[in-house]
Protein backbone atom coordinates (compact mmCIF):
# COMPACT_ATOMS: atom_id res chain seq x y z
CA UNK A 1 0.00 0.00 0.00
CA UNK A 2 1.30 3.47 -0.93
CA UNK A 3 -0.17 6.84 0.05
CA UNK A 4 0.80 9.87 -2.05
CA UNK A 5 0.63 13.62 -1.39
CA UNK A 6 1.58 16.17 -4.04
CA UNK A 7 2.77 19.71 -3.40
CA UNK A 8 4.45 22.57 -5.23
CA UNK A 9 1.77 23.70 -7.62
CA UNK A 10 0.87 27.32 -8.15
CA UNK A 11 0.27 30.21 -10.53
CA UNK A 12 3.23 31.19 -12.70
CA UNK A 13 3.90 33.04 -15.92
CA UNK A 14 4.88 31.48 -19.21
CA UNK A 15 8.57 30.66 -19.21
CA UNK A 16 8.78 30.19 -15.45
CA UNK A 17 9.68 27.00 -13.59
CA UNK A 18 8.04 24.93 -10.87
CA UNK A 19 9.05 21.80 -9.00
CA UNK A 20 6.35 19.42 -7.89
CA UNK A 21 6.95 16.97 -5.08
CA UNK A 22 5.19 13.72 -4.31
CA UNK A 23 5.67 12.49 -0.76
CA UNK A 24 4.93 8.82 -0.31
CA UNK A 25 4.28 6.66 2.69
CA UNK A 26 4.24 2.92 2.69
CA UNK A 27 6.84 0.22 2.67
CA UNK A 28 6.89 -0.39 -1.07
CA UNK A 29 7.61 3.11 -2.45
CA UNK A 30 11.25 2.37 -3.22
CA UNK A 31 10.17 -0.65 -5.28
CA UNK A 32 7.33 1.07 -7.16
CA UNK A 33 7.52 2.68 -10.58
CA UNK A 34 6.12 6.21 -10.40
CA UNK A 35 4.32 8.41 -12.86
CA UNK A 36 3.14 11.99 -13.17
CA UNK A 37 -0.11 12.66 -14.98
CA UNK A 38 -2.14 15.80 -15.61
CA UNK A 39 -5.72 16.63 -16.35
CA UNK A 40 -6.97 19.88 -17.82
CA UNK A 41 -10.66 20.89 -17.64
CA UNK A 42 -12.72 18.95 -20.14
CA UNK A 43 -9.83 16.68 -21.09
CA UNK A 44 -8.80 13.16 -20.21
CA UNK A 45 -6.00 12.48 -17.77
CA UNK A 46 -2.74 12.20 -19.70
CA UNK A 47 0.69 10.78 -19.01
CA UNK A 48 3.43 13.34 -18.42
CA UNK A 49 6.46 11.41 -17.17
CA UNK A 50 7.40 8.13 -15.54
CA UNK A 51 10.38 6.70 -13.69
CA UNK A 52 11.28 3.16 -12.76
CA UNK A 53 11.88 2.01 -9.18
CA UNK A 54 15.59 2.79 -9.13
CA UNK A 55 15.42 6.10 -10.97
CA UNK A 56 17.63 4.75 -13.70
CA UNK A 57 15.06 4.93 -16.47
CA UNK A 58 12.57 7.68 -17.24
CA UNK A 59 10.09 8.38 -20.02
CA UNK A 60 8.29 11.53 -21.10
CA UNK A 61 5.35 12.65 -23.15
CA UNK A 62 6.46 14.37 -26.34
CA UNK A 63 4.78 17.57 -25.22
CA UNK A 64 7.10 17.96 -22.21
CA UNK A 65 10.29 16.30 -23.43
CA UNK A 66 13.27 18.59 -22.94
CA UNK A 67 11.37 20.84 -20.52
CA UNK A 68 10.32 18.52 -17.66
CA UNK A 69 12.50 16.19 -15.60
CA UNK A 70 11.23 13.42 -13.34
CA UNK A 71 13.37 12.15 -10.48
CA UNK A 72 13.04 10.32 -7.19
CA UNK A 73 14.83 10.05 -3.88
CA UNK A 74 14.00 6.68 -2.38
CA UNK A 75 15.75 7.57 0.88
CA UNK A 76 13.23 10.41 1.30
CA UNK A 77 10.28 8.51 -0.17
CA UNK A 78 9.73 11.39 -2.56
CA UNK A 79 9.34 11.81 -6.30
CA UNK A 80 9.76 15.10 -8.14
CA UNK A 81 8.76 16.75 -11.37
CA UNK A 82 10.92 19.70 -12.36
CA UNK A 83 9.04 21.80 -14.91
CA UNK A 84 10.93 24.44 -16.88
CA UNK A 85 9.88 26.77 -19.69
CA UNK A 86 6.25 26.39 -18.70
CA UNK A 87 3.57 27.15 -21.28
CA UNK A 88 -0.11 28.05 -20.86
CA UNK A 89 -1.00 24.64 -22.30
CA UNK A 90 0.71 23.03 -19.30
CA UNK A 91 -2.12 24.34 -17.10
CA UNK A 92 -3.77 21.37 -15.39
CA UNK A 93 -4.13 19.47 -12.16
CA UNK A 94 -1.02 17.34 -11.77
CA UNK A 95 -1.19 13.94 -10.11
CA UNK A 96 1.50 11.54 -9.03
CA UNK A 97 0.77 7.86 -9.17
CA UNK A 98 2.44 4.61 -8.23
CA UNK A 99 2.36 1.15 -9.73
CA UNK A 100 2.57 -1.91 -7.57
CA UNK A 101 6.06 -3.10 -6.71
CA UNK A 102 5.63 -6.21 -8.86
CA UNK A 103 6.23 -4.11 -11.97
CA UNK A 104 9.69 -2.97 -13.12
CA UNK A 105 8.71 -0.20 -15.48
CA UNK A 106 6.22 2.63 -15.76
CA UNK A 107 3.17 2.75 -17.99
CA UNK A 108 1.48 5.41 -20.10
CA UNK A 109 -1.97 4.23 -19.02
CA UNK A 110 -3.60 5.66 -15.86
CA UNK A 111 -5.41 2.34 -15.42
CA UNK A 112 -2.10 0.67 -14.60
CA UNK A 113 -1.59 2.79 -11.48
CA UNK A 114 -3.60 1.76 -8.41
CA UNK A 115 -2.28 4.52 -6.13
CA UNK A 116 -2.92 8.24 -6.67
CA UNK A 117 -2.38 11.50 -4.88
CA UNK A 118 -5.04 14.18 -4.56
CA UNK A 119 -3.49 16.42 -7.21
CA UNK A 120 -1.96 19.89 -7.24
CA UNK A 121 -3.05 22.75 -9.51
CA UNK A 122 -0.57 24.28 -11.93
CA UNK A 123 -1.71 27.41 -13.75
CA UNK A 124 0.49 29.10 -16.36
CA UNK A 125 -0.54 32.55 -17.53
CA UNK A 126 0.49 33.96 -20.88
Amino acid sequence: QVQLVESGGGLVQAGDSLRLSCAASGRTFSSSPMGWFRQAPGKEREFVAGINWSGGRSTYADSVKGRFTISRDNAKNTAYLQMNSLKPEDTAVYYCAARTASYYSTSYSPQDYPYWGQGTQVTVSS
